[in-house]
């Protein structure tokens, strides 16, 4: 979808070329004097357009309006939940008449959140998923132009919107994606593409190399499948090779059947969704090459399927892990930690500023928050504050959870140095404080993705999150970055060492 910011009043965008017109309409008083405003607010004053954000009143060829459909949208009080829940309750209605060209205009002056959200909120209300269908209907939408007061304002927040639409959507189509056209090697493919792209390079190790490194962990989940994992290495350089970056780890299991612990059938074809860590780390990337921020990120995805056959991992095996930490397998459907932890590991090579690591990876989650905010847990205050400011921007909200030692009680074992799950009480939390234990040499935040990354029933399909909250954080910390470097007096007399580049420590070929 082509995406145009223009500079519209109300009376401007009735002139506009459009199938379908979308007025969002704020509480406040309407006092402009066009035809669209007036009638506006006398539906307003007659009760057909209430206040609250998403209630919509649809109009056919109104007098002076080009559009032939119009859609009056009430996005109350004009803040960024308001306008989303305003777009896509229109976007919705409209796409029913499958528009090609489809105008959005803010009757209220809009900030830079609010446009981000308007575009970001356009596109998920429009996407429409095509690639194993044999007669797709692909979105109509081909053209949307967003008409604010003055666009000259809102440039940058508008232009990092629709890179971050490109990254939500990559990651919604590898999410999407059945297991079969989505394998570990399918998913390495995919990252290998990126690399097409500015300033991003991939490298990808396959099964000999990560048994060279000693990830005993992440290849004792991958034994049990036919389909050979794969670790990628994604790399954006957007900063001094002197700056130390940002590692994003992304939990790639691309079907999880729970192994031997075998998770019911109910659902299980929902378990392709169990990589949409690994997607958001793609999508995230993509979305990097279009913005270009000032800042160093590594991605790194361990992706493998998590199957049950002769050689699967059994409940009670002990795996030593890339840190040479052992780890009793209690649960081989608690299989994401075990990769996510040799990944966190390899991280350190990189002297990270800060390591996200991503994850579908606790159905206890889902309890705890729902489908509306990610879990959040973090070992470092400013790292927190900063992953949930980026939510509350994007849209892509969190909630932080603790991490009190007391929760890692359970994960003790008599057999090796840790169990790799604990009891039912707290769950989302003593599985952080698993992986907790391989990130104690860094700034380290977890996120729970499991009942953010897809929707279920029949809106069943990938969400793109948290691809939004990420964006917004390196785009924000690559922002401050630049201001404070400006701030910095310039002095002769002494000069700041510089640091060791984040480079590997230990070489390892390409998967062939």
């Amino acid at each position: 979808m082509d995406f145009q910011l223009k500079t519209l009043t109300v009376a401007q965008a009735a002139a506009e070329k459009s199938d379908v017109l979308i007025v969002l309409v704020g509480s406040a008083p309407i006092t402009s004097k066009d035809s669209l405003s007036v009638l506006a607010a006398s539906a307003r004053k007659a009760g057909d357009l209430p206040d609250k954000a998403g209630k919509l009143l649809s109009l056919y060829r109104p007098d002076e309006v080009v559009a032939s459909r119009v859609v009056l949208a009430a996005i109350g009080d004009g803040k960024p939940a308001s306008v989303r829940s305003g777009v896509i309750a229109a976007v919705g209605a409209a796409k029913a008449q499958q528009p090609k060209r489809v105008a959005i205009v803010f009757a209220p002056p809009a900030d830079g959140a609010a446009v981000a959200c308007a575009v970001t909120a356009a596109a998920d209300a429009s996407y429409v998923y095509t690639t194993t269908k044999s007669k797709a209907e692909p979105r109509s939408i081909r053209h949307l132009t967003l008409g604010v007061a003055d666009a000259s304002g809102v440039g940058k927040a508008f232009d990092e919107a629709r890179a971050t639409v490109l990254g939500i959507e990559l990651a919604k189509e590898w999410g999407n994606r059945p297991a079969n056209h989505a394998t570990p090697t399918l998913l390495a493919e995919a990252a290998k593409a990126l690399a097409k792209l500015p300033n991003i390079k991939c490298e990808v190790l396959g099964p000999k190399e990560v048994e060279k490194l000693g990830m005993g962990s992440f290849a004792a989940v991958a034994q049990g499948s036919a389909e050979p994992l794969r670790f990628i290495v994604l790399r954006y350089h957007g900063a001094p090779k002197d700056q130390a970056p940002v590692v994003l780890v992304g939990k790639g299991i691309t079907f999880d059947t729970g192994g031997v612990s075998l998770k019911p059938a109910a659902e299980m074809d929902e378990m392709k969704f169990d990589m949409c860590g690994a997607a958001s780390v793609l999508g995230t990337f993509r979305a990097l090459a279009e913005i270009q921020p000032a800042i160093n990120v590594v991605g790194l995805v361990p992706s493998c399927e998590n199957m049950n056959d002769g050689k699967a991992v059994k409940p009670g095996d002990v795996v030593t892990s890339m840190s040479g930490q052992t780890i009793e397998v209690l649960n081989t459907d608690a299989e994401g930690r075990l990769i996510l932890c040799d990944a966190l590991t390899y991280a350190k090579r990189f002297d990270p500023a800060a390591v996200i690591d991503i994850a579908t990876l606790t159905g206890a989650c889902v309890v705890a928050l729902g489908g509306v905010r990610s879990g959040l847990f973090a070992s470092n205050e400013a790292l927190a504050a900063a992953l949930e400011a980026a939510g509350e921007e994007s849209q892509d909200r969190c909630w932080r959870l603790p991490l009190d030692d007391d929760y890692a009680e359970g994960l003790k074992s008599n057999f090796a140095d840790v169990a790799n799950i604990a009891g039912r009480a707290g769950g989302a939390i003593t599985a952080a404080k698993f992986l907790q234990r391989f990130a104690g040499d860094f700034a380290w935040a977890h996120l729970d993705i499991a009942g953010t990354a897809w929707k279920s029933g029949a809106a069943k399909g990938s969400t793109g999150r948290p691809v939004g909250l990420l964006v917004s954080y390196l785009t924000t910390r690559a922002s401050s970055s630049v201001a404070e470097k400006a701030t910095v007096p310039k002095t002769s007399s002494s000069k700041a060492a510089p640091k060791t580049p984040g480079k590997p420590t230990r070489k390892a070929r390409s998967a062939k």
